[in-house]
């Protein structure tokens, strides 16, 4: 039971007459014991009147995805099977991170009839988004108490990664076509694998042209080249606790994330393989064997509930775990942070191993507070944060050089760059036919 405001209004009106009597207590008193009992009978009256909530069966439709940032529409169905009126409010009890636009919503369902309640969620965290309860606090006619019940009626909702950096998959794809010989370019297409024959566009390059074919056929054809397909892109994102850090608005995990998705949405529109493996000392999420719009599909699935584990990467396993994917050359990209020498010596030992058998490319992302704290002298506070910047700026360095030393490719960039960075570095690899 509960009970309302109009119900402590009403108690305060009692208080009247007390005042009014004043010295006269034996009248007051009978005054007042009188007017709580007329409201205690009203309110056993109100609870009798007022419909049962358990006596309200739920259901409920959402969508099963949505992308980080976006705003579903949860819809709850209240359906009255009592024989009384429901004049209640409804509390559904989202997670705070799901983004309900209100969590309390009033609503009147008469006998044996049914109501939507409609909840706008915009949620701000990745994962799984539930919410288990709901509570039904129905009122009598006269709004002085309430029946309280709270029905199980679960629901869930899978928040995706946003996926921002597909705007600069237009671009990228646009390049890739020119690769392919697919677009009239000013320049020889860079492919290596003969593709088709087609006729002459103004723009195309004269050393395209395919003089026998010419002469077969009424229009002057050009010879389209493409390259190599069928490639294998393994894509290695460390989930240990470096991929934490909060840089700008994110956290280090969700840059790599747009990054293998940028990579992997352009690796297999130009024809190539992606597998995705998610780790840290143990496997957080695997994408193998799935290609197009599958492949994307299947990948923010498997990201959406990964979160950084507080625990260091086990960087000795990644080998293995890349073997266990192919054991053809292949581009493998370590998505991870580089920090100090002595937090990524692991990193430094296990790049050998790969670049033996294939093409590695380590992703970082960067901080741009970092480098420009370096430039701010002012004062003896920005003195120290300066000299501190230098000296994890000369870590990095001291790193990268190591790794590249090793043979392998290093990629770094704010947020907002890295993902398109990396894409471009894809596109340099097939365009050199490095891949």
């Amino acid at each position: 039971m509960a009970l309302t405001g109009r119900l402590v209004a009403l108690l305060a009106v009692g208080i009247v007459p007390v005042v009014l009597l004043g010295e006269l207590y034996d009248r007051a008193a009978a005054a007042l014991l009188g007017w709580l009992a007329l409201i205690v009978l009203l309110i056993v009256v109100d609870l009798l009147l007022a419909a049962s909530p358990r006596k309200v069966s739920l259901d409920r439709t959402l969508p099963g995805r949505v992308r980080l940032g976006e705003t579903a529409t949860s819809t709850l169905y209240l359906t009255n099977t009592g024989r009384r009126m429901l004049r209640a409010v409804v509390r559904d009890a989202w997670q705070p991170s799901a983004g309900p636009s209100t969590n309390r919503s009033r609503v009147e369902v008469p006998a044996s009839e049914r109501r939507a309640v409609t909840v706008a969620l915009t949620p701000f965290r990745r994962g799984e988004r539930r919410t288990e309860r709901v509570t039904i606090r129905s009122t009598g006619p006269l709004g002085l108490a309430a029946r309280q019940a709270t029905l199980r009626s679960a629901g869930h909702i899978r928040v995706l990664p946003p996926f921002n950096a597909r705007k600069h998959l237009p671009s990228r794809l646009a390049r890739l076509r020119e690769l392919d010989g697919r677009a009239s370019v000013m320049i020889r297409g860079r492919g290596t694998e003969f593709d088709s024959l087609r006729e002459y566009v103004r723009g195309d390059d004269v050393r395209s042209i395919d003089w026998r074919a010419t002469a077969r056929h009424s229009d002057v054809m050009v010879r389209t080249w493409r390259p190599e397909r069928d490639r294998r892109v393994v894509i290695v994102i460390d989930t240990g606790r470096t991929q934490a850090a909060r840089i700008g608005d994110e956290t280090r995990i969700d840059t790599a994330f747009e990054s293998a998705l940028l990579l992997a949405a352009l690796a297999t529109r130009s024809g190539d393989r992606v597998d995705l493996v998610m780790y840290d000392r143990r496997l957080r999420g695997r994408v193998h064997g799935a290609s197009g719009p599958e492949l994307l599909s299947r990948m923010v699935d498997a990201m959406a509930p990964v979160e950084p584990d507080l625990i260091e990467m086990d960087w000795t396993a990644v080998p293995s775990l890349v073997r266990q994917v192919t054991t053809q050359r292949s581009l493998v990209v370590l998505a991870t942070a580089i920090d100090a020498p002595g937090i990524s010596r692991e990193l430094m030992a296990i790049v050998p191993q790969l670049t033996r058998d294939h093409m590695v490319v380590v992703s970082s992302v960067t901080d741009p507070d970092v480098a420009a704290g370096v430039m701010r002298r002012s004062d003896r506070e920005e003195v120290y944060r300066a000299a501190a910047a230098e000296r994890a700026l000369l870590d990095v360095a001291r790193v990268t050089t190591v790794l590249k030393r090793f043979g392998a490719d290093v990629i770094t960039g704010a947020p907002a760059d890295l993902p398109p960075a990396l894409a471009d570095r894809y596109i340099a690899l097939k365009a050199a036919g490095r891949l």
